[in-house]
């Protein structure tokens, strides 16, 4: 029997589900079939790829080498079925983008907009998630592009910078106090926070803890849009946001904080040594772009 591609897709189903009936279903084929397909391929192969004595079907040694080469060789040749659709004049194409959640509220929208004012026949997907999975997605070959801040990355990540991201403290008040505002003093503000499953929740909360404050946490939220109209609708609350974000806000107002927040290195991630499309390339030059227009510092 001649091997073919459903039978590598199938082992993956099976490999990932750990059952027959569950991979059956997700792949939209009978139960009966799949096993018939998986017997047929170790038929082929010569060796045992999954052990079905216990309660949950596992790959043996030889299924797990053969399962690491079998998704490396569909990774490749998806990647081979984008480069021969690539349109170099960018009349059509396909991105596929994520981003660390911070980024959804200040740089997406305007990425998108020069995106599609640029080159219109290309098409956009983007992922918010933690910059973890975007690092793994990109290894996978399920992400071209992402955005996330710098390293340490995981091995076969290579990242570009960006520009410089800055937090600040800010309030729902109408005017900022006449002075930055000491760090000891923001002990005695009731804040809302990001969560802290967020790695900007993290970075703030090093701040603070290096300079000996406890703050007083009234709210966390896991979505920074949440966070800017909970302090602007409520009297008395503050949040720690991106500078980018708080002077784009009507209803915001910016308190500088002595010493102020670090800045944070913000990059564009990819798999190193993953085919570049005409579209990302295109992205990557409208994104170094836009932000020298909006002047974000750059490193």
């Amino acid at each position: 029997m001649a091997l073919e591609l459903r039978h590598l897709r199938y082992l993956l189903a099976v490999a990932e589900q750990g059952n027959f009936t569950r991979a059956a279903e997700a792949l939209h084929i009978s139960q009966p079939t799949l096993s018939q397909q998986i017997k047929q391929l170790e038929r082929t192969v010569g060796v045992q790829l999954l052990d079905r004595t216990g309660r949950t079907v596992r790959l043996t040694d030889a299924g797990d080498v053969y399962v690491r080469h079998a998704r490396r060789a569909l990774r490749d040749l998806a990647a081979a079925e984008r480069a021969v659709h690539d349109v170099q004049d960018l009349s059509r194409g396909h991105l596929r983008l994520a981003v660390t959640p911070t980024f959804t509220a200040y740089l997406v929208g305007p990425l998108t907009a020069e995106l599609h004012s640029r080159h219109p026949g290309i098409t956009l997907t983007v992922t918010e998630t933690t910059q973890d999975r975007i690092e793994s997605a990109l290894l996978a070959d399920d992400l071209d592009l992402g955005i996330a801040f710098h390293g340490p990355h995981l091995p076969g990540i290579a990242a570009a910078p960006l520009f410089t991201e800055t937090l600040g403290l800010v309030t729902g008040a109408a005017t900022a106090p006449d002075r930055p505002l000491p760090v000891p003093e923001v002990a005695g503000l009731h804040l809302a926070l990001l969560s802290p499953d967020f790695a900007t929740r993290g970075h703030i909360d090093a701040y603070f803890a290096r300079h000996g404050v406890s703050p007083r946490i009234a709210v966390e939220a896991n979505s920074v849009q949440a966070l800017t109209e909970i302090v602007r609708r409520t009297p008395g609350l503050a949040t720690v946001l991106p500078d980018a974000l708080a002077h784009d806000r009507p209803g915001l107002t910016p308190v500088p904080l002595e010493p102020p927040l670090p800045p944070r290195a913000v990059t564009l991630l990819r798999r190193e040594g993953a085919y570049r499309s005409a579209a990302t390339r295109a992205f990557t030059r409208l994104a170094h772009d836009l932000v020298r227009e909006r002047g974000y510092a750059t490193a």
